[in-house]
């Protein structure tokens, strides 16, 4: 991945916590709960990360571009260079090009910086691209009529929570990927690779769980936001990712009851 790693947690006390809950068999929420308490401070350093702002803002500006008379125009004024009449996964390349220009010889390029971005391009392929009649080589009208739809209070709400979700379980994975395996074999948590599978599908769940809270806010910044200023700016995006960040991690504390469910 990055250059620029999230953390050395292992050596941690809090990290150590983590460790033995996956050895004692806790359930998903606690596992969870302990990792995002144990790298709290890691990800709200990694808050004005440059790739996640980019990614982020990049996410809002498509579905308004798509919104405009002369889409193509619109997606090369934010910076994604398309071709005159581009097919939804041109587009979905120029936006990945496009982040990765910012980081001029990799500087200040981060793991959480290219998760996000890999998140962004999966949340767009698997649910903006159901609305064009294929990924590839679709008229441009079918893919800008697709992202204008997620131009709404509502569907912009949707298209946040996905994005969330899936990040937020790639920075759980990311952390605990580096001890799972170490706890597989005979008389250990996972005895087979197929329960590592179930264990990653569980915290895929409970990401999209805990990413519901998010929705709920995003849409009606979104729409605020924009009517306000009239445009969203990527301290304007700086500020959304602090604030809904926040929302997630305090989500996932919650998320550990006493009875492990």
């Amino acid at each position: 991945m990055g250059h620029i790693r999230l953390g050395d947690l292992p050596r941690t006390r809090k990290w150590q916590q983590v460790v033995v809950l996956i050895a004692e068999g806790a359930q998903i929420p606690q596992i969870a709960k302990a990792t995002i308490i144990a790298t709290e401070k890691a990800l709200g350093l990694a808050i004005q990360d440059k790739g996640l702002i980019e990614t982020v803002w990049l996410l809002m500006k498509l579905p308004l571009a798509a919104q405009g008379d002369d889409f193509v125009q619109e997606l090369r004024s934010v910076g994604l260079i398309v071709p005159n009449s581009p097919c939804f996964m041109e587009i979905v390349s120029a936006f990945s090009e496009a982040i990765d220009r910012t980081m001029t010889n990799n500087g200040g390029r981060t793991d959480l910086g290219e998760m996000a971005q890999m998140a962004a391009v999966e949340t767009m392929t698997l649910h903006i691209g159901t609305y064009t009649p294929s990924l590839f080589g679709t008229a441009s009208e079918d893919a800008q009529n697709a992202f204008s739809k997620f131009s709404t209070n509502k569907q912009f709400s949707f298209i946040a929570r996905k994005f969330f979700a899936r990040l937020t379980f790639k920075c759980l994975e990311y952390f605990l990927s580096r001890i799972i395996y170490h706890h597989v074999g005979k008389d250990r948590r996972f005895q087979t690779l197929n329960q590592i599978s179930e264990f990653r599908n569980a915290l895929e769940t409970h990401s999209q769980e805990a990413s519901k809270i998010v929705g709920e806010f995003s849409g009606g910044w979104f729409s605020k936001t924009n009517w306000k200023k009239g445009e969203i700016s990527r301290q304007d995006t700086a500020k959304f990712i602090h604030v809904a960040m926040k929302k997630i991690v305090a989500e996932l504390k919650e998320g550990a009851r006493p009875d492990g469910e």
